[in-house]
Order: C-alpha cells, then sequence, then structure tokens
C-alpha cells in the first residue's frame, strides 16, 4: 500500500469549500432589475396611477362604463399602428411612414369598393396588400440598401403621402356611400354589450393583435431574432440569424398592421378622408411606444407595454377633458411623459451594462 505522503496530510485537513460572493442588493437595485425583467411594469403602474388620480379628482363619473370603454375606443388605431411601430423600434429602427400607409391603403379599400365597384372582400385585399408592399419598400431600403430607417421612411413618408393626395384627388368618400356599397368596410364598427360597457369589434381587434403578437415576439424563434437584431445586429448576423430576412419580415408586417389599422378607421370615423394624411398618426403611435417602455436602442421592451402607454395617453385626454383644461396641458404632459419614459428607460438598461 502506498504511503501517504506529508503534503497530502496537509491538504486533506484543509478547507475544502468553495469561495462564495453575497452580494447585497439594495432596495434600489432590486427595483432595477425588476423593471429590467418587466419591462411593461412601468407603463402598467403609471396606467394604474394616471386612472386612480383621474378617478380621486374626478369622481365616480370617470369610473362609469361609459367613460372606461370611451377611452378604449378612442385610442384603438392608435394602439394598431403603436403595435406595427414595436415592431420596427425592437430591430432599432424607426418607420415615419406608418400613418400614411395607413391612409392610403384605407383610400384604395374605398375607392375599390365604391368607385370601382369591386366586392368588399376583394377590396379589403387589396388595401392590405399595398400597405405590406409600402413596408416591403422600406424593408428593400433599410436591409439590402442599408440605408438609416429614419431617412428611409422619412423619404417614403413623403412619397406615399403625395401619391395618396394624387391618387384620390383629395376626395372624400362619404359615410353613406360606404354604407350603401361596402358595409364590410365598417366591420370594426360594430358594437356589443358587456353588461354596461359598450364595446366596438375594433376594441377587441386591437387587443387580439397586441396579445398575438406578445405570443409571437416572446415564443418563436422569429420574436427572438427580432430582439437579437435589435439588440445587436453584427452579433446576431454571426451567430447565424438572417438579419437581412428578418428586417424585412419586419417592414412588411408593420405595414401590413398599417394597413388592417386603415380597415379599423374606416369603421371608426365613418367616411375615408385623404387629408387624414396630415394628422400626426405616427407621432401619436410612436408616442405611445416609447411611453409603453419600449426602447428606442432596440432589442427590449413588451408589446403590452405600448398598449399600456397608448391607454395612457387616452387617459390623460379624457380626464383633462372632462376637467375642462387647455387642451395644450394634454401636450405639455406627453412631453413630460415621453422624456421620463427615455429616462426610466436609460436607468433600467443600466443593469445590462
Amino acid at each position: 500500500m502506498a504511503q501517504v505522503q506529508e503534503f497530502e496530510k496537509v491538504l486533506s485537513a484543509s478547507d475544502s469549500s468553495v469561495a462564495a460572493f453575497d452580494e447585497h442588493k439594495s432596495a434600489v437595485k432590486r427595483i432595477q432589475h425588476f423593471l429590467h425583467s418587466t419591462p411593461a411594469a412601468v407603463p402598467l403602474i403609471v396606467l394604474l396611477l394616471s386612472i386612480i388620480i383621474f378617478g380621486i379628482t374626478i369622481g365616480g363619473r370617470f369610473f362609469s362604463s361609459y367613460t372606461l370603454t370611451l377611452i378604449l375606443q378612442q385610442i384603438a388605431i392608435v394602439g394598431i399602428l403603436g403595435a406595427a411601430q414595436t415592431l420596427v423600434i425592437l430591430t432599432a429602427g424607426i418607420d415615419l411612414s406608418i400613418g400614411v400607409i395607413m391612409v392610403i391603403s384605407a383610400v384604395i379599400m374605398g375607392n375599390c369598393a365604391v368607385s370601382y365597384g369591386m366586392p368588399s372582400v376583394l377590396a379589403v385585399a387589396i388595401g392590405l396588400a399595398a400597405g405590406a408592399a409600402c413596408g416591403l419598400l422600406n424593408g428593400l431600403l433599410v436591409a439590402y440598401m442599408k440605408l438609416p430607417p429614419f431617412i428611409v421612411t422619412l423619404g417614403t413618408w413623403n412619397i406615399v403621402m403625395a401619391t395618396n393626395f394624387i391618387y384620390s384627388a383629395n376626395e372624400t368618400i362619404r359615410d353613406t356611400d360606404v354604407d350603401n356599397q361596402a358595409p364590410l368596410l365598417h366591420l370594426f364598427a360594430l358594437s356589443f354589450k358587456v353588461g354596461t360597457a359598450v364595446l366596438t369589434l375594433g376594441v377587441i381587434a386591437t387587443v387580439v393583435l397586441v396579445l398575438v403578437l406578445w405570443y409571437v415576439l416572446n415564443h418563436t424563434a422569429w420574436g427572438r431574432h427580432v430582439y437579437a437584431v435589435g439588440d445587436d445586429q453584427e452579433a446576431a448576423k454571426l451567430s447565424g440569424i438572417q438579419t437581412k430576412k428578418v428586417l424585412m419580415t419586419v417592414y412588411t408586417l408593420a405595414g401590413l398592421i398599417a394597413a388592417f389599422a386603415a380597415w379599423v378607421s374606416i369603421g371608426r370615423n365613418g367616411s375615408i378622408s385623404p387629408s387624414a394624411a396630415v394628422t400626426d398618426y405616427n407621432l401619436q403611435a410612436i408616442t405611445a411606444t416609447v411611453i409603453g417602455g419600449i426602447s428606442l436602442f432596440g432589442g427590449r421592451g413588451s408589446i403590452l407595454g405600448t398598449l399600456f402607454g397608448a391607454m395612457i395617453v387616452g387617459v390623460v385626454s379624457m380626464g383633462l377633458n372632462m376637467l375642462g383644461a387647455d387642451p395644450q396641458w394634454k401636450v405639455l404632459l406627453t412631453g413630460v411623459l415621453i422624456i421620463g419614459a427615455v429616462a426610466i428607460d436609460q436607468w433600467i438598461r443600466k443593469v445590462s451594462a
């Protein structure tokens, strides 16, 4: 039997425990980590606080089913456009043409169904295809030409807006004409009661769309690729992700969703007006997205936060209207919320730094 060496006796008596480093996190650090892992938490907290503050200030009127459902109806279009904008911003891009894509898609749907006498189903399909084609153009220029998304979509915003006015001759299609010849275009105006609350199909469509996109982004390989491209495009490419294909699908899908928002907007507004292109739909969508906690640097955020962001703007707007406040207060508070959201995002991002 081999004799035990002297140094082995010393080693056998030594402490064999592994060194451990206990990190005692402060309450602020724990909050920071929680918000980093749950990006929709901040807009949800702000939404609840807004509801509570206006509820206390205004009273029971604010909590009526009529008021709350009216807020949902008012933010439906912005919520859908915000969902489209979220997909693009998650890839560290931005789409300034979302709003005008929606308007030209609505104009195409209306003209095909009312002016050209096409079946409503075909008119809707053509409008959706037009929106997807606009998004595809953006995707080609960003992914393959490697042009900056801001410049590309600023250019297509001007092109699509001019095309909208040239094609339509700035003629509005009346509500009664749509009702008589293409009632399908007013599908999302249909309403039903849930207790004392009145909901439209447009509101339901918005919520369903956001939930579907939330599932896709969080539980599919494509969704993980979208976040990876936004976080670090070069690293994503080296890991085997086809970044160009991801960008193409994101911009095309954003255009398709904008066209879907056009269908919902026809139900909401009744008539189809080309001059709606000058409305700041795109700015409202970006506002909802940023307030909803989607990082402008890409790769972080939850699409549920975008819905909460749209609801925050709706609650603030409705609350100030009920208080009889100057409309400029809404603009001021929106600006404060945007700056606050970006500041919080920067603070939260330090966790991963």
